[in-house]
């Protein structure tokens, strides 16, 4: 018999947090060993669900948490102030780091990296594990290479803490490497009111729009002489991120180093 996974859940309270507990109880080749959450109290993880308990008892403490159950594996959807940390707590125990928090700078992805290495496992970070927005930004990249034009629109809602979104970074990145950095609109162009063009990469424009009743959607639009294009990409359920959490989970037991980005995990 195949030995289960085990799965620690930082941000266990918080909304992705419960839905990836509800979807490590659900699959017989995980094991939930560990949930961590500041504002859950002594609760069972499972009750946070509305399931049986699971004799899992929610911890405030994540190296309290990690040192006492030693999980393979920390699922990490908390927020960008805690990211950083709690990652770099869970490499420091030799858990594998699977990190869904936005907000890592390329100089903290290339340290983290490095410590991974040094202990001889692997880590994820993932603006985004949705399979359709890795494919929205795959498309996006093809797109560039035919029309160097584009601006993005990323929309969310009104409680997100950063902007531009990641997922929108990592596009802007993928579509940098297709083209050659391109300033456009008028060179004589001037904002009335600061921000207005949005923000500016490579060339390009980002707009990120928070508004209440918004889930997660990101628009990408190209132009071109008497023609656009538009890529877009929307989320409607927090459940459509498990398949691929669940993936990054099984697939991180056989990673070394520190990977940025869940594109990297899908055949």
């Amino acid at each position: 018999m195949t030995q289960k996974i085990k799965v620690a859940v930082a941000g266990a309270g918080g909304r992705m947090g419960r839905e990836v507990v509800r979807m490590v109880l659900e699959d017989s080749e995980l094991q939930l060993v560990a949930a961590i959450d500041r504002s859950s109290g002594d609760v069972d993880a499972a009750s946070l669900i509305g399931k049986p308990n699971c004799g899992v008892i929610v911890k405030s403490d994540l190296a309290e948490a990690l040192s006492e159950n030693r999980p393979d594996v920390l699922v990490d959807f908390t927020n960008p102030k805690s990211a950083m940390p709690n990652t770099e707590t869970a490499i420091y125990y030799g858990v594998r780091p699977v990190v869904g928090t936005t907000g890592f700078t390329p100089e903290q992805i290339v340290d983290l990296d490095k410590q991974c290495r040094a202990q001889g496992i692997g880590g994820l970070i993932a603006p985004n594990f949705s399979i359709g927005a890795i494919l929205m930004m795959k498309f996006s990249a093809m797109a560039a290479k035919y029309f160097p034009h584009v601006e993005i629109i990323e929309y969310h809602g009104d409680q997100k803490l950063d902007a531009p979104s990641g997922t929108s970074i990592k596009t802007a990145e993928w579509i940098s490497e297709a083209r050659q950095e391109l300033r456009q609109g008028n060179p004589q162009e001037e904002e009335v009111i600061e921000g207005a063009r949005g923000g500016y990469y490579n060339g390009f424009r980002i707009h990120s729009v928070r508004l209440p009743g918004v889930f997660a959607q990101q628009e990408v639009i190209f132009g071109a002489f008497g023609q656009t294009l538009k890529i877009r990409h929307d989320s409607y359920d927090r459940a459509g991120y498990m398949p691929g959490v669940n993936t990054a989970i099984k697939r991180i037991m056989t990673t070394t180093g520190m990977v940025y980005g869940f594109e990297h995990f899908l055949d």
